[in-house]
Parts: structure tokens; C-alpha cells; sequence
């Protein structure tokens, strides 16, 4: 199963770049991340434990998983954050952030989440279709305004 969720800044795409890449201080710079603690570090990604939370009304269910993460600046019209999930309920899961300039001092960021997860009986989509729609776009849609927020001001 395939996924974009996306928002437009009034902020350069490289000022939104800077701020998500930052992964380690996510916990700082987004309400709803309770803890990043990295495992393991080389000269090009991070392996990290992730904790959010993801709020039905007034219940807060915390989510984790691993990742590997890293970014990718090589191209200026089309700045890229990659996430590959290494543990966790959503081990397998892709996940690609664009932060592409748009007009003037603007840019869109978007997510993809590209996730198949193989159950007995009930096929490879119905559990990523319910991640997709309870956790991941709750989550990604409050990451995107968090850090457009951040940028604008």
C-alpha cells in the first residue's frame, strides 16, 4: 500500500529540510514525539528507536518503532528525507519525504509511506490500509503543520 500526505509552507524548502532532518530533536520540535534515542550512527544514517503518540479525543496510544534514516540533499528541487521502519509493527515500511521549492520563498513537503505487511488469512493489505488510516496519516499530518509552523515563524 502506497500513501502521500502533503502541505504547503510559506517557508524555503531548504528551512524545512534543516528543521525535519534534525531527527534526534523531534522530541523538542513536535508535541506528539515523546522520545528518539539513536542506536547507532554511521557517516550517512542513523538507526533510531521512535516514540509518538497518537491521540483518539482524550486517549493517547504511543506508538514506536526503529528506523534507519538518512538524508538525501543532492538535488534542490527535490530535497529528500528517507525513513526505512527496522523493527517494530511497521518493520518494512518506506517511508520518503520530498521538500520540493515551489514559487518565491515557498516550498510543499510531502510523505510517502510505502508499507506490505503479510498476514495469515487476511492478506497483505488489510493491516498496512489500517495503519495507513489510524496511524500514519494522524501522525505524518501532524508532523508536516508541527514543522510548517516551525518554518513559518
Amino acid at each position: 500500500m502506497r500513501s502521500t500526505i502533503g502541505i504547503s509552507v510559506s517557508a524555503p524548502a531548504t528551512t524545512v529540510f534543516d528543521l525535519a532532518r534534525q531527527v534526534e530533536r523531534w522530541p523538542e520540535l513536535l508535541p506528539h514525539y515523546r522520545s528518539v534515542t539513536v542506536r547507532s550512527r554511521d557517516a550517512t544514517a542513523i538507526v533510531a528507536d521512535m516514540r509518538a503518540v497518537r491521540r483518539f479525543g482524550p486517549i493517547a496510544i504511543p506508538v514506536a518503532w526503529r528506523s534507519r534514516t538518512w538524508s538525501e540533499a543532492t538535488d534542490a528541487d527535490d530535497l529528500r528525507l528517507r525513513f526505512v521502519h527496522v523493527g517494530g509493527p511497521t518493520k518494512g515500511m518506506d517511508v520518503t519525504w520530498h521538500i520540493r521549492p515551489t514559487s518565491g520563498a515557498s516550498c510543499s513537503a510531502s510523505i510517502e509511506h510505502d508499507f506490505t505487511r503479510h498476514l495469515p488469512l487476511l492478506g497483505d493489505e488489510l493491516f498496512p490500509r489500517i495503519v495507513d488510516r489510524w496511524f500514519v496519516r494522524p501522525i505524518a499530518g501532524r508532523t508536516l503543520t508541527a514543522f510548517k509552523k516551525l518554518a513559518e515563524t
